[in-house]
């Protein structure tokens, strides 16, 4: 059972501000659960409904530092930031995050992405492609809200996480800078690169003039039809597709 201190300590983890005080975070459902209870990261809470603990308890048991906690929908649903609660949720250790910004291979850099959705599809294609960094503006959407770790789907447990002054450290770069405009170089006539990094801007804006300029090379896909722009998360993947090599 949770006590009233620890439901309302569950419940103020889906704020940023409790998050970063306690450096934890929500990973909920059934998948992800599974997932995170298969790695090595430190789980602090696991709570779950009394058959998923019974189907899971040798995954639990690989976690003998958590507090697990056995209880009832209507308890889950009263701790879960979905609209339909899956039978667990974690309460897990945030990772520290990387003391150097990249400086090899592929990154992508996020210029004030901010919808959770957005940022959780985007970190699920990085997973997706292989590449390990994502570097956030300062006005990026939290990653480890509940709902860009819902739609990340695992892949905070292989991308990590950066956040910097966008302009300073594509202006000291020595990779390739790669930004994702309307007015670019059409993806078709370019060749796949080893290592660059991506710059994929804010969902109505774009990115920001002063970034655009400092890129090495503008990139656009071509547009066939009437829709005015792409999907910021949409984009990021069809580019990763196009200019990432592949054996």
């Amino acid at each position: 059972m949770l006590s009233k201190a620890q439901i309302k300590y569950i419940r103020s983890l889906t704020q940023q501000k409790y998050r970063k005080e306690h450096h934890v975070f929500i990973a909920e459902g059934d998948k992800i659960a599974r997932e995170w209870l298969n790695s090595e990261e430190h789980i602090r809470h696991i709570i779950a409904l009394p058959s998923w603990l019974e189907e899971h308890a040798t995954l639990v048991s690989r976690h003998p530092e958590a507090q697990v906690a056995e209880v009832s929908e209507e308890i889950l649903r009263s701790v879960s930031s979905l609209q339909t609660p899956n039978q667990a949720l974690l309460v897990v250790k945030m990772p520290e995050q990387p003391a150097k910004l990249p400086v090899a291979g592929w990154s992508i850099a996020l210029d004030n992405i901010q919808d959770p959705g957005n940022m959780g599809t985007i970190i699920r294609i990085a997973d997706w492609f292989g590449i390990s960094n994502i570097i956030c503006s300062q006005g990026c959407v939290d990653v480890y809200n509940p709902k860009v770790v819902q739609a990340a789907m695992g892949g905070h447990l292989r991308v990590r996480f950066m956040e910097a002054d966008l302009l300073v450290f594509i202006s000291n770069t020595q990779l390739p800078v790669l930004a994702a405009t309307l007015h670019g170089k059409n993806i078709h006539e370019c060749k796949p690169v080893n290592e660059a990094i991506l710059l994929i801007g804010n969902e109505s804006k774009g990115l920001s003039p002063e970034l655009i300029e400092k890129a090495s090379m503008q990139i656009t896909i071509p547009r066939r039809g009437g829709a005015e722009s792409l999907n910021a998360a949409v984009s990021a993947g069809i580019i990763c597709s196009h200019l990432m090599p592949f054996i």
